[in-house]
C-alpha cells in the first residue's frame, strides 16, 4: 500500500514536483514581439508572489530577481500579494499590460483553484506563458521522534485501527500539502482530520 500511495504520489506530483514556476504574465505575448524587443528589458520588471513575505516562494524568487537584474542590467521588484488562493495575485498580473514587464511566480496552486473556486477572473491554462520552473521540493510526513509510528506503513495502520484519531497538519486548504494529505486518506483508505 505505501508503495502504491508512494507511485500515485508522485505520478501526480511529480511533473511538477510542486514546482514554483515562473510564468509570464506577458499574457499573449507572441514570440515574435519578443524578437521585436530586443532591448527589453529597458525598465524594472514587476514579480507578483502570492505568498506572505519571509516564506521559501519569497526568499526563493527574491535571489533569482537579483540574479536576473544583475543579468539583465534592470531591477526586478518583488510585491507579495497573498490571499484568496492566489487568486488577487494572478489577477493583478492578468489585468496588467501584457508587455513582458509584469510576471508571477505561480505554482500548482493556481491550477488546484479551478476547481475550489465557483469563477475565476483567470484561466490558469490561457492567460499565462510559462517561462522557467525555478525550484522543486519533496513531502516528507513526520512523527515526534518518541512516536511509536517508524514508518509510514505504521503510520497507515494506527490511522486504519484507530479512524480520526491521527490528525496531520499541514498549511492552507487546496495548498499541494493540504491536498496530498487528502490524497493519503484516500490512497490508504484511512481517516484522519487535516489541521491547516
Amino acid at each position: 500500500m505505501t508503495h502504491r500511495f508512494s507511485t500515485k504520489l508522485n505520478g501526480l506530483f511529480n511533473a511538477s514536483r510542486v514546482s514554483l514556476a515562473l510564468m509570464a504574465a506577458a499574457l499573449f505575448w507572441s514570440a515574435a514581439s519578443a524578437q521585436a524587443q530586443s532591448s527589453y528589458p529597458t525598465r524594472p520588471i514587476r514579480v507578483i508572489v502570492p505568498f506572505a513575505a519571509g516564506g521559501v516562494a519569497d526568499i526563493t524568487i527574491r535571489i533569482v530577481s537579483e540574479k536576473l537584474g544583475d543579468k539583465l542590467g534592470q531591477r526586478f521588484i518583488v510585491e507579495n500579494m497573498p490571499g484568496a488562493g492566489g487568486v488577487a495575485a494572478a489577477r493583478a498580473v492578468t489585468s496588467s499590460n501584457p508587455d513582458g514587464y509584469t510576471l508571477a511566480l505561480l505554482s500548482n496552486g493556481t491550477a488546484v483553484s479551478v476547481p475550489l473556486f465557483k469563477s475565476l477572473p483567470f484561466d490558469p491554462v490561457k492567460n499565462f506563458e510559462p517561462i522557467s520552473s525555478i525550484g522543486f521540493f519533496d513531502f516528507v510526513i513526520g512523527t515526534n521522534a518518541e512516536s511509536p509510528h517508524k514508518t509510514l506503513p505504521d503510520l497507515i495502520k494506527f490511522a486504519r485501527d484507530n479512524p480520526g484519531k491521527l490528525n496531520v497538519g499541514t498549511i492552507s486548504v487546496g495548498s499541494t500539502q493540504n491536498l496530498s494529505a487528502e490524497l493519503l486518506k484516500s490512497t490508504a483508505g484511512v481517516d484522519f482530520p487535516i489541521v491547516p
